[in-house]
C-alpha cells in the first residue's frame, strides 16, 4: 500500500497508542508449512493480525493515517487457519469487498446498491450517492482507463503474469476494482488476496480498492490524476504478487511495487519522498528490513532500478519467477530468489557492493540520480605528504554498507601517488565485499573489486594523484545472507529469519604511497 512520509510517522505513534503491547505485524515472510491452528505461537500472531487489520481499515481519529493495508491484509488472509471461529467471522468481514454492504463492521461497505462499468480487463464498481460516490463519471472512466493502461504495461509489455481468475465473484470474470471514499481512512488504496486454487497454498485471487477522487486535500495536495496513476501501478502489481506468492517476504513485496511505479509513471516521481530512508541515504540498514509503518522497503525501490538499469527491467521479473510458489515454480524467498537470478551476472556480494558504492554519487550512475539523496560517507580523509595514513573500524549489519572516501592534496602532485587500500574483515563465509571507485578529473571512472583472502583481508592500490584524482570511494559491504529462517518469533528481516552475521567488524587503512 502506499503512503506518505508525513502519515507513516502519524501512523506509527498511533499505532502504539492503539494496538496491545505485544502486538508486532507478521513482518517477515511465510510461516512455517505445517503449524496447527491451535499452536499457541500462531494463535497469537492470528491474533495480532486481526487486530492490527482492523485498526487500519477503523480509520484514523482526527486525520491520522493507517499504515500499510494491503500487507496487513495479507497476513490477515494467511492467518485465517489459526483464528477461532468467533475471530474468523470478523477477519472475513474485513476481508470483504465494499459490495459487502453494510454487514462489514468496520464501514468499509458501500451503504447503497453499487453499479459497475466493465472494459477489457476490468469491471470497475462504484456508487452514485454517499460520500463514496466518485466526483463524475468523467472521473470513473478516467479511473477505467488507467487500470487498462496498466494492465497493458505491466501484464503486457513487462510480460508478468496477469492475477489468478476469481471465477466471478464479481459478477464477471474481470478484474474487480472498487472506488470507495478511502482517503476519509488516510489510504490511497489497497488490495487484497481471496482465494487460494487448489494445491497452491500461497497464490490466490484478489481485489483492489481504491480511493474514489484522489482529492488532493486528503493527499498532501497531490494532483487526483499523478496520485490515481501511481497508486493504480503500485497496488495492481501487488494483485499480480498475489499471483506468484503472497506470502513472501514483505519489503519484497512493497520495494518492488514502489519500484513499477517508476516503470508506469516515470514523471511523477512520488516515491522520491521515500529515498531518505532508505540505502540510498542511509547505507547502515539492511537491504531486507521491513520498518512499520514506514520507510526503508519503500525506499529500497531504488535497489531494483539498480538492477533493471543494468541488467533491462526483466531481472525483477525473474526474481519474482524463483520466489513464485505457483506449480513448478522454485518458491525461494526474496534473498534467495535475487541471489538466484545474480549468479549468472556476477553473484548478489558483488552485485549489492557496487550498487552501494553507486549510491555515493547517485547523479553520475541512475538516470535521474541528479534529484536523489547521496548515501551517507563515514568518514573522509583528506591525505597530504605531512599526512599520508588514514583508517577506521566500523560494524556492519547483513545487506548494508559503509563508504568511506580519500582526496588526494595538492602536496600530491606528481602521477607517481598512489593510495594503497587496506581492509581487513570476517571470514569470507559471511560474503564480506569492498569496491574502490577512483573519481577522476578528466575521463572515466575506474572501479576495482578488492580480492579478499578466506580471512577476509584484503588490498589493492590505485592512482591518487592531485593532478589527475578527485577523489576514491572505498564502500565495505556486509553482504550475508545466512539466516535462521521461520523462527517461532519472526524477525522483520527476509524468511522471518534472524541474521547470522550483524555487527561484522571491519578494519581500514588507507596509505598515499609513490609507486
Amino acid at each position: 500500500m502506499r503512503r506518505t512520509i508525513a502519515t507513516a510517522l502519524v501512523a506509527l505513534s498511533t499505532a502504539l497508542a492503539v494496538l496491545p503491547a505485544d502486538i508486532s505485524s507478521a513482518e517477515g515472510s511465510k510461516p512455517t508449512p505445517g503449524v496447527a491452528a491451535g499452536d499457541s505461537v500462531a494463535a497469537r500472531q492470528a491474533d495480532r493480525s486481526l487486530a492490527r487489520a482492523q485498526q487500519i481499515l477503523a480509520g484514523g481519529r482526527g486525520g491520522q493515517a493507517r499504515p500499510d493495508a494491503t500487507l496487513a491484509l495479507v497476513d490477515l488472509y494467511q492467518a485465517l487457519p489459526n483464528l477461532d471461529a468467533d475471530e474468523r467471522r470478523q477477519a472475513e468481514g474485513v476481508l470483504g469487498r465494499p459490495t459487502q454492504g453494510a454487514s462489514d463492521p468496520y464501514g468499509d461497505g458501500y451503504t447503497v446498491p453499487a453499479t459497475k462499468k466493465c472494459k477489457k480487463h476490468f469491471c470497475l464498481h462504484y456508487v452514485t450517492s454517499t460520500t463514496d460516490a466518485p466526483p463524475s463519471m468523467e472521473w470513473v472512466n478516467t479511473s477505467l482507463r488507467t487500470m487498462n493502461k496498466v494492465w497493458k504495461h505491466e501484464v503486457g509489455k513487462l510480460n508478468y503474469r496477469k492475477p489468478l481468475t476469481d471465477a466471478g465473484k464479481g459478477g464477471s470474470r474481470k478484474f474487480d476494482v472498487y472506488l470507495k471514499d478511502v482517503g476519509a481512512k488516510n489510504l490511497y488504496g489497497y488490495c487484497a488476496p481471496e482465494a487460494k486454487p487448489k494445491y497452491r497454498k500461497y497464490t490466490a485471487s484478489g481485489f483492489c480498492v481504491l480511493d474514489n477522487d484522489f482529492n488532493p486535500a486528503q493527499f498532501g495536495g497531490q494532483a487526483a490524476k499523478a496520485s490515481l496513476r501511481v497508486t493504480a501501478a503500485h497496488e495492481f502489481f501487488h494483485a499480480i504478487q498475489f499471483g506468484y506468492d503472497y506470502a513472501d517476504d514483505r519489503w519484497f513485496l512493497e520495494a518492488t511495487a514502489t519500484w513499477m511505479e517508476e516503470r508506469f509513471a516515470d514523471k511523477i516521481n512520488d516515491n522520491r519522498q521515500y529515498l531518505p530512508y532508505g540505502q540510498m541515504a542511509v547505507p547502515t540498514s539492511s537491504l531486507d528490513r521491513f520498518r512499520s509503518p514506514c520507510c526503508n522497503q519503500y525506499a529500497n525501490w531504488t535497489f531494483f532500478e539498480y538492477l533493471s538499469s543494468r541488467y533491462g527491467n526483466g531481472v525483477v521479473r525473474a526474481a519474482w519467477q524463483k520466489a513464485a510458489a505457483y506449480k513448478g515454480a522454485p518458491d525461494k524467498y526474496s534473498i534467495k530468489a535475487i541471489a538466484a537470478v545474480l549468479g549468472k551476472r556476477g553473484g548478489l556480494p558483488r552485485v549489492f557492493a557496487r550498487y552501494a558504492a553507486y549510491n555515493v554519487h547517485p547523479g553520475r550512475h541512475y538516470a535521474e540520480g541528479g534529484a536523489w539523496p547521496s548515501a551517507e560517507v563515514a568518514q573522509s580523509f583528506k591525505l597530504q605528504k605531512s599526512l599520508r595514513r588514514g583508517a577506521s573500524t566500523v560494524k556492519i549489519d547483513h545487506l548494508a554498507s559503509r563508504n568511506f572516501v580519500a582526496k588526494p592534496g595538492k602536496t600530491l602532485h606528481s602521477k607517481k601517488w598512489k593510495l594503497r587500500i587496506k581492509v581487513a574483515g570476517p571470514s569470507r563465509k559471511t560474503s564480506p565485499q569492498v569496491f574502490v571507485l577512483v573519481t577522476r578529473k578528466h575521463g572515466s571512472a575506474i572501479m576495482k573489486t578488492v580480492k579478499l583472502s578466506r580471512a577476509g583481508n584484503g588490498k589493492v592500490k590505485v592512482p591518487f594523484s592531485h593532478r589527475k584524482v578527485r577523489g576514491v570511494t572505498v564502500t565495505i559491504a556486509n553482504v550475508s545472507t545466512r539466516y535462521k529462517c521461520f523462527p517461532d518469533n519472526p524477525k522483520p528481516f527476509a524468511c522471518s529469519g534472524k541474521p547470522k552475521d550483524q555487527h561484522k567488524t571491519f578494519a581500514l587503512h588507507v596509505k598515499a604511497v609513490k609507486g
